[in-house]
């Protein structure tokens, strides 16, 4: 799943396209870090119905880096929250899963990727993107 930051691109992509999320899912699969941002653990703990304490302490790990928290996943490297083909919180998903591929991606994502090419401009008209 984390594959880079949020703020930083492993695969620089064409300024001029936007991707729009098909919600394939097999970002959701990919082996490695969801990174959970300052604020996302009360958030979705809220969406769960359960205190932040138990949320944490049932659905996050340490992340690899060391620098903060992340999603557990699952022993097939997908993330805990899929399920049923879609995302459990999908409403209150981390940013990282939301900046996807536009934001950050990893090496190899349009083989695995469903998102479709948009014109940037056409994806601003269609308020997908600022």
């Amino acid at each position: 799943m984390s594959h880079g930051s949020p703020v930083n691109r492993e695969v620089l992509l064409d300024p001029a396209t936007w991707y729009q999320c098909q919600r394939c899912t097999n970002c959701c699969r990919w082996p490695g870090d969801v990174r959970l941002a300052e604020g996302e653990t009360e958030r979705i703990a809220g969406f769960l119905g359960m205190s932040e304490e138990a949320f944490i302490e049932r659905y996050t790990r340490l992340r690899s880096d060391r620098k903060g928290l992340s999603l557990v996943e699952r022993k097939d490297h997908s993330c805990i929250m899929l399920k049923d083909g879609g995302c459990r919180i999908h409403e209150v998903k981390p940013v990282q899963c939301a900046g996807f591929p536009n934001l950050w991606n990893f090496p190899g994502w349009q083989d695995e990727c469903e998102a479709v090419p948009v014109p940037i401009e056409q994806a601003r008209e269609m308020g997908m993107v600022e």
